[in-house]
């Protein structure tokens, strides 16, 4: 049995057809990159996985299961956009998770509880890269900084499925490259099930393990939102080919600093 199966999946919004018939099974652990133009429902398909939208028809299970209908722990999202909370904060920030899952009433620990989740909080910190900004606020932060921070929130709940949407899009290209490296670390190091969209087709291939092509492949001009985008391509990425992207990029990097000197 799969770990993620969906099944003649559509979604639609009254007479508008977004996703039309996807089928796809992901094994725990695979890292997929999701591509495809503007509007092609990449963003809507992460929403149903998160629980924040439902299928129109078909079936999109867990472990056989019903996907829940609500966003719970074990779906971790990080958009494009720092969703940190600017009133806390490094540590606080990537401590509210676990205070809010394990008192969500009071919404503090206490006592050995706190000094435990302290404790992961610190290594989640460091392992982020973030160990010196523990104590500053998010306004402090660059943006590469308050990413890799949106990122320690997401992980430090060990979700089993994360849903990761451009979240490096408003990077400039080197910090990019920093961030690329530390989710392909902490990916390693988890295990956790990935789902992310890019407009990048390089970074696609170089971050997943399977990269997923979003097209409308039905098309009618009289009737523009009859049909809606399906997975076109599923192409399996194996390491020779982040290797070979590697060194594209090194080539690339080499070539512009020959070029500046």
């Amino acid at each position: 049995m799969s770990f993620i199966t969906v099944n003649k999946l559509w979604k639609q919004y009254g007479g508008a057809v977004v996703l039309e018939n996807l089928n796809l099974q992901v094994r725990q652990g695979e890292f997929c990159t999701l591509v495809g133009a503007s509007g092609c429902g990449k963003s809507t398909f992460l929403k149903m996985l998160l629980g924040q939208e439902q299928p129109s028809r078909g079936e999109l299970t867990l472990e056989g299961e019903a996907f829940p209908a609500e966003p719970d722990r074990n779906r971790g999202i990080v958009f494009q956009r720092y969703s940190v909370f600017p009133h806390l904060t490094v540590r606080e920030n990537v401590l509210m998770g676990l205070e809010l899952e394990q008192k969500p009433f009071l919404g503090r620990l206490f006592g050995r509880a706190r000094r435990d989740a302290l404790a992961r909080v610190d290594a989640m910190i460091d392992a982020v890269g973030l160990g010196h900004a523990r104590d500053k606020w998010p306004h402090e932060l660059s943006g590469g900084m308050q990413q890799r921070l949106a990122i320690a929130q997401s992980f430090i709940m060990r979700p089993r499925v994360l849903l990761l949407d451009e979240p490096f899009g408003a990077l400039d290209p080197g910090i990019r490259g920093d961030m690329h490296e530390l989710i392909l670390k902490l990916w390693r190091d988890t295990g956790t099930t990935i789902f992310m969209v890019t407009h990048d087709l390089q970074e696609g291939f170089y971050l997943g393990t399977r990269l997923l092509v979003f097209d409308k492949v039905r098309n009618d001009p009289q009737q523009p939102e009859a049909y809606g985008a399906t997975i076109t391509y599923d192409l399996p990425i194996g390491e020779t080919s982040r290797k070979v992207f590697e060194s594209i990029e090194s080539s690339v990097s080499a070539t512009a600093r020959n070029l500046s000197a």
